[in-house]
C-alpha cells in the first residue's frame, strides 16, 4: 500500500537515522505537488539520483492556500501524498503545515537538499543550514512548459482550436 510511505516526523527521523547508520544518503525536497505533471516526475527522479533515500516534504492544504491562493489546492493533501507515494523514486513523504520547510529540514537534517532550477541557491529555504552541518544543496533544472499553475489556467480557460485542428 502506497500510504506506508507517508510518515509522521518522529517515525521518519528514526527510519532515516537507521538508514544513515548503514551508509545511506538522505535527499530531501519539498513542494505543493498540486497537480502532478511530467516536470514534477522528472524533477523527483533526478532528485533521487543524488542519494539513496528521497524524502518529500509535502505542503499541507492550509500551507498551499497561504502560498498559492487562487482556489488552491486543487487536490487535498492525502490525495497528493497518495499520488506521490505511487512513484517508485519517492521513498517517504511527510506533510508539513508551515509555509516553509525550514523546521522540517532542521529536524530531519538531510544530507542533500534539492530544489528546482527556478530557485537561486542562496534563496533555497534551509540551504544555509544544510551547508552549515556539512550537507549539500543541489538544483535541478526547471523544465520549461511544465507548471501546475499553467495547467490549471488551461483547464479554466481552454484555448479553442479551429474546427480543422486535430
Amino acid at each position: 500500500m502506497v500510504n506506508k510511505k507517508v510518515k509522521q516526523l518522529k517515525e521518519l527521523r528514526k527510519i532515516l537515522e537507521k538508514e544513515r547508520r548503514v551508509g545511506k544518503k538522505v535527499v530531501f525536497t519539498n513542494g505543493c505537488f498540486d497537480i502532478l505533471h511530467l516536470g514534477h516526475v522528472q524533477y523527483l527522479e533526478e532528485a533521487k539520483s543524488f542519494g539513496d533515500i528521497l524524502v518529500v516534504g509535502l505542503n499541507s492544504d492550509s500551507s498551499v492556500k497561504k502560498l498559492k491562493k487562487n482556489h488552491r489546492p486543487i487536490m487535498d493533501e492525502s490525495s497528493r501524498a497518495g499520488i506521490l507515494a505511487a512513484l517508485e523514486c519517492v521513498d517517504y513523504i511527510t506533510i508539513f503545515k508551515e509555509e516553509t520547510p525550514f523546521k522540517l529540514i532542521n529536524f530531519l537534517r538531510p544530507d542533500i537538499l534539492v530544489k528546482g532550477g527556478d530557485w537561486k541557491k542562496e534563496d533555497i529555504v534551509g540551504g544555509n543550514l544544510v551547508i552549515q552541518y556539512g550537507g549539500k544543496v543541489k538544483s535541478v533544472p526547471y523544465i520549461k512548459g511544465h507548471s501546475s499553475s499553467r495547467i490549471i489556467e488551461q483547464i479554466r480557460h481552454p484555448i479553442k482550436k479551429n474546427e480543422g485542428d486535430v
